[in-house]
């Protein structure tokens, strides 16, 4: 039986970075002064903040140390949270569809149901794009969530196990990986193999020897490596990565992936066993033509600046599931982790003020930098700003400001004293413990 209701029902779709973080401030802000029943869907019962899915990966984060419950933060923050994973909406009723949740076994767990809305926001992230290339859904894996990346991870260690007891000598490629991508994700995931490789020998697997039996393949179709960010940033990422013996190809289009290896245009192959897609991104495939909701080549939904889709004033729209325009650029929001963070907080006071019959807030994306960590190696990074322009920070201090924008995710869902007693238990359990997952 669901609960007696209180004001419009808002139901955000989407746990990730801005969905969470809308929930949560609306449940403090309506859903405890019983102004509004906030319900929050998503297809896991834990939150991973996304852009820490490369350190799952590699083995060199816990992530049952960092991953969030939903129904605990549900019941801190005054929201209602359902798991389900949606399959559509029917805007003549207001309902969202999920589909029959199964269990582990494959059998129906929860049937295919229905959530009423007066208020609905999608905040369903997106997914790998491949382009159609042949071989990539096939034989690449994809580190879209964290059940993807434990399952990478597991794949890696598997590999060095094997290759540290088989009697015969190592196939060709057999501990390589490729990574198809050299955007922030590739280039950190690299990065972070190459420190966890070495970390395995250190655990007993003396037979391998990174240097000489594997080697990481950084592939990318543009003629450099990060390419939405400035040139001086990426001559630096370059450097460290040709310093740490990461193979960088630039300017080489993917034609095919196999079980073998990634074979590239102008004819070279590559082998490796392990191939990760980090190409590009698209919106869900449910997303298009969602009952007649305006879509985007790649799926996502097009917005207004005030984050509501523009053929239903009912349903909105954020984070990287949405087209939003920047008017002064002419162009739209870039998928971004802070963009998603900026668009939860612009969408919160909007939904507050509608409920109070006033205007919503127009959305303007603002550009704070960018930083990519390179594993313990080093971090490096630009920050814009209207008082210190645009700097560029490596070392320590980019380090500890990476850090930092973790910290403000936190922030924003526990508030500070949540927040800063997790520094101090983080700190004391990492001095304790080995930083390398090993299963």
């Amino acid at each position: 039986m669901e609960p007696a209701r209180v004001g419009p029902r808002i139901v955000i779709v989407g746990g990730g970075a801005g969905g969470l973080e809308l929930a949560t401030r609306l449940g403090n802000k309506l859903g405890r002064r019983k102004r509004a029943e906030i319900v929050l869907i998503d297809r896991s019962l834990t939150h991973l903040w996304k852009p820490l899915l490369h350190e799952v990966a590699a083995g060199t984060l816990d992530s049952h140390i960092d991953r969030l419950d939903y129904l605990a933060q549900a019941r801190w923050h005054h929201f209602q949270f359902r798991i389900g994973r949606m399959e559509g909406v029917d805007r003549t009723r207001r309902e969202v569809i999920l589909s029959a949740l199964p269990d582990e076994e494959g059998r129906e767990l929860i049937p295919r149901r229905s959530v009423g809305y007066e208020i609905l926001v999608l905040a369903v992230g997106s997914v790998s794009n491949d382009y159609g290339i042949p071989g990539v859904r096939e034989h690449c894996n994809d580190l879209d969530c964290w059940e993807e990346a434990a399952r990478f991870h597991r794949l890696f260690l598997y590999n060095f196990l094997r290759a540290q007891h088989q009697p015969e000598s190592l196939g060709p490629g057999q501990l390589n990986v490729a990574i198809i991508g050299a955007g922030a994700t590739g280039v950190e995931l690299a990065a972070e193999l190459h420190h966890a490789a070495r970390q395995l020998v250190t655990f007993g697997l003396d037979r391998i020897r990174p240097d000489r039996d594997m080697r990481l393949i950084l592939i990318e179709a543009a003629q450099r490596v990060l390419p939405a960010l400035p040139e001086r940033l990426v001559r630096a990422v370059e450097g460290e990565l040709q310093r740490i013996g990461v193979d960088v190809l630039k300017g080489k289009r993917v034609l095919q992936v196999t079980a073998e290896g990634v074979h590239l245009e102008g004819g070279r192959f590559v082998p490796a066993h392990l191939k990760v897609w980090a190409a590009g991104i698209k919106a869900p495939d449910f997303l298009k033509d969602l009952d007649g909701l305006e879509t985007n080549r790649i799926h996502q939904l097009v917005v207004h600046q005030t984050l509501e889709t523009t053929r239903d004033e009912n349903i909105y729209a954020l984070g990287d599931c949405s087209s939003c325009p920047q008017p002064a650029s002419g162009t739209t929001v870039p998928p971004r982790a802070q963009a998603a963070h900026q668009q939860a907080y612009t969408l919160a006071r909007s939904l507050c003020r509608r409920i109070e019959g006033k205007p919503p807030v127009s959305y303007v994306y603002r550009d704070y930098g960018s930083l990519v960590s390179l594993s313990r190696y080093t971090t490096v990074g630009s920050l814009m700003g209207n008082l210190t322009g645009d700097i560029m920070i490596e070392g320590r201090l980019a380090r500890l400001v990476y850090r930092f924008l973790y910290r403000l995710h936190q922030l924003s869902l526990h508030g500070f004293l949540h927040t800063f007693t997790s520094i101090l238990s983080d700190s004391l359990t990492r001095r304790r413990s080995h930083r390398l997952k090993l299963h």
